[in-house]
């Protein structure tokens, strides 16, 4: 039997077991997936471990994204743009590292929401591991402007420098916004899981304007009032794509992609009814 995993810290609150075994069971594959905290200072030695023991691939969520394409011996060019991996898959000589983040994004925005991202002033908040994984994506849709804020400058203006060939990102701090509107705002920070959300410059929200969270559960609801408080139109967690990106990952592994519609419906149901 093939076996998988999602590892950070924290990840007791992972929905991915679940998503990947109702992928396995629509599928008919055989397989284990499990939820592993791994702490920092163990990581290299855990993957080592699980290579050796022919686990067939791994996620990886926060805080370990742009720390695992060191312990890889290949990478996909989507990683290798973003300098982040979500997902590790089995080679016989090391780990494959890849990054399925912005096409999940995508699937979800675009195919699944219908939200508009070529031609619209986007602003990416936070500059880590997640935030990296769907610059690239977007970039490549042809945004009219494509805005990265942190709390600090170095880290948007370093990725935006190494990125440039692909595309102009637009390096902020959250402060330095003020000002601006964006047609689309991205959450791409994990402050949430804290249960708070840095203080914003007012108006970023034009009319009509989404927001968007890569977040999800009790995670996204800081980001969420934030947004609302803002006047955000309309406003989305990331509950939609983590289960695209996840089944970009089923693909990698398993060579068949699986549908999404039904195991969303039934996961955002479940949200909401937990939410009352």
């Amino acid at each position: 039997m093939k076996r998988f995993a999602v590892i950070g810290q924290p990840i007791a609150h992972s929905l991915s077991p679940r998503i990947h075994r109702a992928f396995a069971e629509q599928t008919d594959i055989a397989l284990s997936y499990e939820a592993i905290e791994v702490a920092p200072e163990a990581l290299a030695g855990q993957l080592a471990q699980w290579h050796r023991e022919a686990w067939s691939g791994l996620n990886v969520t926060l805080p370990h994204k742009t720390a695992v394409p060191a312990a890889c011996v290949d990478c996909s060019e989507r990683a290798r743009v973003a300098e982040a991996v979500n997902t590790l898959c089995h080679l016989d000589n090391g780990w494959y590292g890849d990054n399925t983040d912005g096409e999940g994004l995508l699937r979800d925005l675009v195919d699944n929401l219908d939200v508009a991202v070529a031609n619209q002033r986007i602003l990416v908040l936070g500059a880590g591991g997640a935030a990296r994984g769907i610059l690239l994506p977007l970039l490549q849709r042809r945004p009219a402007e494509l805005v990265l804020s942190n709390r600090t400058p170095w880290k948007p203006e370093a990725i935006a420098e190494a990125m440039a060939e692909h595309g102009r990102i637009r390096p902020s701090t959250h402060l330095a916004l003020k000002g601006d509107r964006f047609d689309l705002v991205i959450n791409a920070m994990s402050v949430g899981h804290s249960g708070h959300f840095p203080r914003l410059p007012e108006g970023l929200f034009d009319e009509g304007a989404v927001a968007y969270d890569l977040s999800y559960g009790a995670a996204h609801a800081p980001f969420a009032a934030c947004a609302r408080a803002q006047g955000a139109a309309v406003v989305h967690d990331g509950l939609g794509m983590l289960v695209e990106q996840a089944a970009v990952s089923f693909q990698l592994w398993n060579a068949v992609l699986p549908r999404t519609d039904a195991l969303i419906a039934t996961l955002r149901a479940e949200s909401r009814s937990t939410a009352v």
